[in-house]
């Protein structure tokens, strides 16, 4: 049955048509990451591992920055978060300037940790204020409609990474994409200081004002959907970074394509699916909820990365780009599930869940660990494990919706 819902009130359609333009910008900074990880292996000659730590540095500062930037929101509302946010988002840009003069791997490091603090003062505010700007009923499929541009930037920065970092005149510009994604980000801050987004107060959190108590952090960790969906959305940060960071590794190093070839596949094949699977899910939620759809995908996706694992040939090559379209709805379903019913908790729990791309940190460097000593097949057990966690949260929340809707 449909669920007869708006999926944005027409009152708040140009604030979501803004904020859905900023899912583009960080869906960019990120992508571009699996592109620069195979260069920076090839130009300083280092291991999987090692390289991994690009991924490791730009989402420690997801961790970091996490409840700085709940906090920041909670105090002056979500449009000067997204100012600051882009602010340091363009700064950190603009230093892969002085980090390519001096080749400096550490300073490449640096230079993503200030963006991936930026990101997280972007997605904090954008991501729950999203959630806001229609029905609750339909929270999830509006964040997935609004992060299918996320997944338009992940298919844009791949091929324009690869096409720079990946040339057969062996000539590279890595501070260009940088240079230009620092100029666009810091017009895109000055143009939401001219904007207006109204600051939005859930029904939830009017009905529970004035109820918080001196149990501060402690009640918002009595939700257990929420608790649980911490824990589910580490996980899946863990699958999900991993597979992109070593896309380009593992079809190259069964000969099966070149890394600039690699870098187009993963654009267009894994990342293009990525995107189509949001816009499907944000489609197909409009008549089925989002936590059985949730549980549906989290099983193929463990399917997909076993028979990755396995290394059975077309069927593991098959799994592999399975995991992409049927992952994509995860992020924005656990985030918009995890929220539900949380009142005047919802900003600072958001700044817990999006401690959550840390696990962007560990999967890498995991799985890049495992590809060093044994195959990068075998290094797909590291994803394989997250999304084991992901559809066992799935059937949980399953369960709750269902009882639910019997009371109902």
């Amino acid at each position: 049955m449909g669920l007869k819902k708006t999926l944005v009130k027409k009152e708040y359609l140009v604030p979501f048509i803004l904020v859905t333009s900023l899912f583009f910008l960080w869906g960019f900074a990120h992508a571009i990451l699996n592109v620069l990880n195979k260069h920076f292996q090839e130009i300083f000659v280092m291991t999987k591992a090692h390289s991994a730590l690009i991924q490791a540095m730009m989402y420690t500062g997801y961790f970091t920055m996490a409840i700085p930037a709940g906090l920041f929101i909670t105090k002056y509302g979500y449009r000067r978060g997204v100012v600051f946010g882009l602010i340091l988002y363009g700064i950190g840009s603009l230093l892969f300037i002085p980090s390519e003069h001096l080749m400096s791997f550490e300073f490449f490091l640096f230079s993503l940790f200030v963006i991936g603090c930026g990101l997280t003062f972007l997605e904090t505010a954008a991501n729950p204020y999203v959630t806001e700007l229609g029905d609750k009923e339909t929270a999830a499929s509006r964040l997935n409609l609004a992060q299918s541009f996320n997944g338009l930037g992940c298919i844009c920065a791949p091929v324009i990474g690869g096409f720079l970092l990946f040339n057969e005149s062996g000539e590279s510009n890595i501070a260009l994409p940088y240079i230009v994604m620092g100029i666009v980000v810091l017009a895109a801050a000055v143009l939401f200081t001219r904007v207006s987004l109204p600051e939005i107060v859930s029904e939830d959190e009017l009905q529970s004002a004035g109820e918080e108590t001196d149990e501060g952090f402690k009640g918002l960790w009595k939700h257990k959907a929420f608790a649980f969906g911490v824990l589910a959305l580490f996980c899946y940060e863990v699958a999900e970074i991993s597979i992109n960071s070593f896309f380009i590794n593992y079809v190259t190093d069964d000969g099966w394509m070149s890394a600039q070839d690699a870098a187009i596949v993963l654009s267009f094949g894994g990342l293009g699916l990525f995107m189509l699977g949001r816009m499907l899910g944000s489609w197909i939620m409009s008549f089925i909820r989002a936590e059985k759809v949730l549980f549906i995908c989290a099983l193929f996706t463990v399917l997909g990365s076993l028979l990755v694992t396995l290394n059975i040939g077309v069927l593991s090559k098959g799994g592999l780009f399975a995991c992409y379209i049927f992952e994509a709805i995860m992020f924005p379903t656990i985030f918009a599930i995890s929220l539900k019913g949380l009142g005047f908790y919802t900003k600072r729990a958001s700044s817990f869940l999006m401690m959550t791309p840390i696990g962007g940190a560990v999967g890498p460097l995991l799985m890049g660990y495992v590809g060093d000593i044994s195959t990068m097949s075998l290094a797909f057990i590291v994803p394989l494990c997250g999304y084991c966690i992901v559809a066992v949260y799935a059937y949980y929340v399953l369960n709750i919706s269902n009882r639910s809707a019997k009371r109902a």
